[in-house]
């Protein structure tokens, strides 16, 4: 795990070392224990480290033996020991005993870019490749579904890049501007989906793409795609063979590592699961690490202990206040955007408990998008009106049935100003419109699960483990987000899913035996805090002072008549916008960390 950046510079000028050592300095919690650069005529990559695989020989950047490719990567190559196996029965020569980052230089030595579907891991990859007298590269590789983030900002003469947003304007003097589309598409889905972000000139590298950046432009292209599987009906039986044995491989590759080791542990069927599964193939007791509440509706700690002594885990538990509002601000400043979802905020805490022994965690995320676990899936498929809609409207209706404020409480929010120069940009086909066409041959659960592997995963859900982990230098692990596992999901029709309204329904009959059906079968319980009662009770002044003070951001956006009425119909109990409140409340905060310029 590691924080990586650099730029490309196409008129040959070097950036400045003040600006390439702010970068560096941005992203230190990525990677306290060692850092390291490579310089050419108009480029610089350069790495953070969190030294977890191969400690004393994976320094990076790595380099070629006639120092024309230099490479750096941000998290872990899971298969790496088979493919150094391979590539020293080839006869390559390594210069380390077992850095993956090493690996990764010596596949592109040999096939160039088309090393990448070989490889299962977490990965953020940039490799500068000068082998072509006067015409040099840097190619930006990401993830199959993006579980380490990667941004660029181009501006048609020099690019920057960073693992964090923070690691590009570290190097640009001045405020950012905001993104005005991609604040419309946060009001719409909670997050901002990528590619978007809310800075002005900067987005994602997508998740399964590799951007090529030389003297003529930026070139990118999918190198992986989720849609290009297809449903194929399976017996219960062979399915949960294949499932188990996939997730059993899965989580045994992800114990590779040099340092101490760990789980979250929330007593959820995907959580539970993990833990069963890494008991088998650890020596000593498994780790894990729960956070708990006073309040026993959030509490989920004594389901948590209840599988730790199922799976003879050493269990380590911290009974928090729930109320970290304080703590907001900081998360934010992590994420690098807003975030309307509170379970950052816990996610911190048992980021901050984990930490304190061991230096990686394994997590059950990805197993809800996978496999129908969250309650909108269940809600949405029970209403046949809208189940059986056509494509372009079912899209539409999801988005508007499971997003944050509709079309309509957008326009009403916004200023006249903003609404008309927003007229043109729309949520839905600007952005999730495109991902249902490439899903169409999917079954509606399966489309809707394949949207959120697209936009919510990398969009929210991921950024939540990887910003609050590397906010304390833990690394976090999914198996569920194993390649074979997500191609794997896709190929089973969507009823085995969502059946009659049972999320995860084969799921938790397939993983029954091994963590037992108290837990196979427990309610889903989210992992979050009341904020909503919060605000209104002891919060309530707290909430109004930072939405409603003189420079608040939202005082030149947003019809400020709307927001007191969301305000005052929360607090009186007229209506519950909990949501709603919370994602204005993220984008203020937001905006005090990185005080951006709204565009003329």
């Amino acid at each position: 795990m590691c924080g990586i950046y650099g730029t490309l510079d196409r008129t040959g000028d070097a950036l400045s070392a003040q600006a390439l050592a702010a970068m560096d300095c941005s992203l230190v919690h990525r990677g306290p224990d060692d850092s390291g650069v490579f310089t050419a005529p108009g480029v610089a990559i350069g790495n953070r480290r969190l030294s977890i695989i191969d400690i004393a020989g994976g320094h990076q950047p790595f380099v070629s033996d006639d120092g024309k490719i230099a490479l750096v990567q941000n998290g872990e190559i899971f298969n790496h020991v088979e493919l150094r196996a391979e590539l020293q029965r080839e006869g390559v020569r390594f210069a380390t005993d077992h850095s993956d980052t090493e690996v990764l230089l010596r596949l592109y030595e040999r096939e160039g870019l088309d090393f990448l579907p070989r490889l299962n891991g977490m990965f953020a990859i940039a490799i500068w490749d000068g082998r072509a007298p006067g015409h040099p590269q840097i190619h930006l590789v990401r993830d199959r579904i993006g579980v380490k983030p990667l941004f660029v900002h181009d501006d048609g003469g020099r690019v920057l890049f960073g693992s964090e947003i923070k690691a590009i304007l570290a190097a640009q003097p001045g405020r950012p501007t905001l993104n005005l589309p991609a604040l419309q598409h946060y009001l719409a889905y909670n997050y901002v989906p990528p590619p978007f972000t809310l800075f002005t000139g900067i987005q994602h590298v997508m998740p399964g793409t590799v951007l090529t950046l030389d003297s003529t432009g930026s070139h990118a292209r999918r190198w992986w795609s989720l849609a290009e599987q297809t449903a194929q009906p399976h017996t219960f039986t062979a399915w949960q063979d294949e499932f188990l044995a996939l997730l059993d491989d899965a989580v045994r590759l992800r114990l590779r590592a040099d340092v101490p080791f760990g789980a979250f542990l929330s007593g959820g069927v995907d959580s539970s699961t993990v833990v069963a599964l890494m008991a088998r193939h650890v020596r000593e007791p498994a780790r894990t690490f729960c956070i708990g509440f006073p309040d026993p509706r959030f509490d989920e700690s004594p389901y948590a202990r209840e599988a730790a002594q199922r799976f003879g885990a050493t269990h380590r538990e911290q009974i928090v206040q729930p109320d970290m509002l304080d703590d907001w601000g900081s998360v934010l400043w992590h994420c690098d955007q807003p975030h309307g979802d509170a379970s950052f905020m816990p996610t911190r805490k048992v980021s901050q408990l984990a930490v304190q022994d061991v230096k990686v965690v394994l997590t059950g995320d990805g197993g809800d998008e996978l496999f129908a676990g969250y309650d909108k899936y269940a809600g949405f498929m029970a209403e046949p009106a809208l189940r059986d809609l056509p494509p372009a409207d079912f899209a539409r209706h999801f988005v508007e049935h499971t997003g944050l404020f509709g079309a309509q409480a957008r326009a009403a929010l916004l200023q006249p100003w903003l609404r008309a120069r927003l007229a043109g940009v729309d949520s839905v086909r600007d952005v999730a419109a495109p991902w249902f066409e490439q899903a169409a041959h999917f079954d509606r659960v399966n489309q809707m699960l394949f949207l959120d592997m697209m936009l919510l995963l990398p969009g929210n859900n991921l950024v939540k483990p990887d910003r609050m982990g590397m906010s304390v230098s833990l690394e976090a692990r999914t198996p569920f987000l194993d390649w074979r596992l997500m191609e794997f999901a896709f190929r089973a029709p969507g009823n085995t899913k969502l059946h009659e309204g049972d999320k995860k329904h084969w799921f938790k009959r397939a993983v029954e035996p091994l963590i037992g059906a108290d837990l196979a079968h427990r309610k889903k319980q989210m992992f979050t805090v009341p904020i909503g009662e919060w605000f209104r009770g002891p919060r309530r002044q707290w909430l109004f002072d930072l939405l409603f003070a003189p420079n608040a951001l939202g005082a030149q956006l947003f019809d400020m008549a709307q927001v007191r009425k969301l305000f005052d119909d929360h607090v009186s109990g007229a209506a519950n916008h909990t949501r709603e409140l919370r994602a204005l409340a993220a984008l203020e905060l937001w905006a005090q960390q990185f005080q951006p310029q709204i565009p003329a």
